[in-house]
């Protein structure tokens, strides 16, 4: 990919004066509250003036009383997935879930938010579809009520383009930088999988009712509602099966949920079950046997029991579905292993990691590097965790480090940098924000990964990263909004103007197909100033 052009001298100028407010979460709130705010003011109605008062303000909106029944035309979908109806005077906004741009819908209004021009509602049906509604497409009979799935009735391709605009409404709206410096969003990588690709669940359920702290607990004496929560409440929905699973935990599932039925005498509390998937290669030619599954220290199973075999030309693939935080799952990246505790964070769509990680690997190095006559040769993994990116990429690099602030997801790291033959590649247990102080590498021949939590990268991380000032970083995020927000910062550089850097891509990637969640990738260059 080329380097965006070199910006004229004013466009930083300009940069310098941006003021990004860090003090936001920059969560779903803000960011519906963000679209809401643009919807009305590109429809704001021309208003007649007020010849005796001309600075009066327009009376509030008349709204209809909670959990009435309206009907509403939805303009467009936010960036959390939820459809934005205009009341009939465009003044206020319908926030309408399970819908596309274009469908007239019956809803109910469930809460009012009047200062925030805006009202909650209850999707009930759809009168007239829109263009882009497809209900073919469906794949959950619990779509519509369900709080998992947002995006089942639109076909993927219009799923892969609204979320290249949730991308580039990111930066417009979060990161604060003129549009001259942010480089045009790709297309959004698409999941193989659209379905049945999801490695881990954690479906749950309630306390006994009338339990509370301080009192005599009883246990459950009908099974509850096991699953997710309703849309827009806090309910638990009972979850039979769901389809975004993989075989293996959709049948890990039904046989917690049968377990759970099974010992509901043992339940004084609620619960938060897990499913992750765990694969063994066992190879065809017998050099190795396949491991016996855990055993907790009770001698009870650390997995539901049901297991998948797959046979591919070389091994037998073994599924299994781990339900024990503390035991170990595996998967595979390509032949790249990695174990981790099951309950510990790995991403959760093994489908696309192949691509994902053959993406930031052909982007890792500029072009040109081998002609450089101080080319990068390091790679520093800041969040690290298990070591997806450090040991992705750890051929392309003479040394590699990973830092993560969990103990245990070294532990892990260690153990899958030896798994995978990888000597050149170490990891450290540190506070990533304090990780820059310590670097072994040379700022000016070394990539930074980092891929921070939804919150985004901490003011310290940020100056001592600027501090540091490696010459290429490849900013990896579950929250684009965040990271445009970080970006920004790394763009108009340190406060003596020493170190600043330049875009040269970004592109969102879909791991959770369905919903409205898409990742990013941030591809930035050490300037030249």
């Amino acid at each position: 990919m080329q380097n965006p052009p070199k910006k004229p001298d004013n466009a930083i100028k300009r940069r310098k004066k941006v003021k990004v407010d860090r003090t936001k979460s920059n969560g779903y709130d803000e960011v519906l509250q963000t679209d809401i705010d643009t919807l009305l003011r590109k429809n704001k109605p021309a208003s007649e003036p007020d010849a005796e008062n001309p600075d009066a303000s327009p009376p509030p909106p008349t709204l209809p009383e909670n959990f009435t029944e309206i009907e509403v035309k939805v303009a467009e979908i936010s960036s959390t997935g939820d459809g934005l109806a205009l009341s009939d005077n465009a003044d206020h906004v319908y926030v309408v879930p399970f819908t596309v741009p274009g469908d007239k819908a019956l809803v109910k209004v469930v809460r009012h938010f009047p200062s925030l021009s805006y009202s909650l509602t209850d999707f009930l049906k759809v009168i007239e579809p829109g263009p882009q509604r497809n209900d073919a497409g469906i794949g959950c009979q619990y779509f519509g009520k369900c709080s998992g799935c947002q995006l089942q009735m639109m076909p993927y391709e219009d799923q892969l383009a609204h979320k290249r605009r949730i991308v580039e409404k990111a930066y417009a709206n979060f990161s604060g930088l003129i549009p001259e410096l942010v480089p045009s969003i790709d297309e959004t990588f698409p999941s193989p999988m659209q379905y049945g690709y999801r490695t881990k669940l954690t479906p749950h359920f309630a306390a006994p009712p009338g339990n509370k702290r301080g009192k005599v607990r009883v246990a459950h004496t009908e099974v509850p509602p096991i699953g997710f929560t309703f849309k827009n409440q806090r309910k638990d929905m009972d979850i039979e099966d769901c389809p975004l699973g993989t075989d293996i935990v959709r049948q890990g599932l039904k046989s917690e949920r049968r377990r759970v039925a099974e010992n509901l005498g043992k339940y004084t509390k609620g619960a938060t079950l897990l499913m992750r998937e765990s694969t063994t290669r066992v190879p065809k030619d017998g050099s190795s046997r396949p491991k016996t599954p855990e055993k907790k220290k009770d001698g009870s199973p650390t997995d539901s029991g049901d297991v998948i075999r797959v046979e591919h030309d070389q091994y037998i693939e073994e599924k299994r579905c781990v339900t024990d935080n503390n035991a170990t799952s595996v998967e595979y990246v390509d032949d790249y292993l990695f174990s981790n505790k099951a309950g510990a964070f790995f991403q959760n769509n093994n489908s696309i990691l192949s691509g994902f990680t053959d993406y930031i690997r052909q982007l890792a190095l500029p072009k040109g590097n081998d002609q450089d006559p101080k080319p990068i040769k390091y790679l520093l993994d800041a969040y690290s965790g298990s070591g997806l990116f450090t040991i992705t990429l750890s051929p392309l690099f003479k040394s590699s480090l990973g830092v993560d602030v969990a103990g245990d997801s070294i532990t892990s790291a260690r153990e899958n940098a030896r798994a995978n033959s990888l000597p050149n590649t170490g990891f450290a247990a540190a506070d990533a924000a304090v990780l820059f102080k310590d670097v072994p590498y040379p700022a000016d021949q070394t990539l930074l990964v980092i891929d921070p939590p939804r919150k985004g990268c901490s003011d310290d991380f940020l100056r001592q990263l600027l501090s540091y000032g490696p010459r290429r970083v490849a900013y990896v995020s579950c929250n684009v909004h965040t990271q445009a927000r970080d970006v920004a910062v790394m763009v108009q550089g340190d406060a003596e103007g020493k170190v600043r850097y330049e875009i040269e891509s970004i592109r969102g990637f879909d791991f959770f197909p369905q919903t409205g969640h898409v990742e990013g990738v941030a591809i930035l260059n050490r300037a030249v100033v």
